[in-house]
């Protein structure tokens, strides 16, 4: 079983590829625990692989906008991507990043493990900045975040109603190259 190490991440027997019509399945089911379960995504109605489909062709093998999932047996941990910001063309060297876990691999550093090597898929392109929007609150997201260099520089509050409540955006961001 091989190790998969990424700066200081290592998960024994996981590794990082990108993501691929195959694994469309699972990670719909993966995004949609989010969706049905918890205020990290502001989506409220699950949605069906036919329906994540676009999302996923929006993510190619190369270029700025990334899908990289984790495995590990065969099994996806996790996945994380790079999208566009806003689709006016001067935000085109800035990327939006998310992690998603499936909720049974939680806790195991599969997410600093993804993000170590989105990071560095993202070097080899014309990216300039990631911003991650955290529904707040989130601590382990915000340290994710923080560990990797982001830092937090605003607050939109009270922008998404889900739950029945309220949400607060925190605003994060992390130069990816000189300016």
């Amino acid at each position: 079983m091989s190790t998969a190490v990424k700066g200081n991440e290592t998960v024994p027997g996981a590794r990082i590829r990108p993501g691929t019509g195959d694994d469309l399945d699972e990670l719909t089911r993966i995004y949609n625990h989010y969706v049905n379960e918890t205020p990290i995504t502001f989506d409220i109605e699950p949605f069906t692989v036919e329906q994540r489909r676009p999302w996923l062709l929006a993510h190619p093998d190369s270029g700025p906008h990334r899908l990289l999932v984790a495995e590990e047996g065969g099994k996806l941990l996790g996945y994380t991507t790079s999208s566009a910001f806003r689709p006016k063309p001067a935000y085109a060297t800035s990327v939006e990043t998310s992690v998603y876990l499936a909720p049974e691999h939680v806790g195991r550093g599969v997410g600093g493990l993804l993000y170590a090597a989105l990071f560095e898929a993202l070097a080899q392109e014309d990216v300039h900045m990631a911003l991650a929007g955290i529904a707040l609150p989130n601590p382990a997201s915000q340290r994710l975040h923080e560990r990797f260099g982001f830092r937090p520089v605003g607050v939109y509050e009270q922008v998404g109603r889900k739950f029945g409540r309220f949400w607060d955006v925190g605003w994060y961001q992390k130069p990816l190259s000189e300016s």
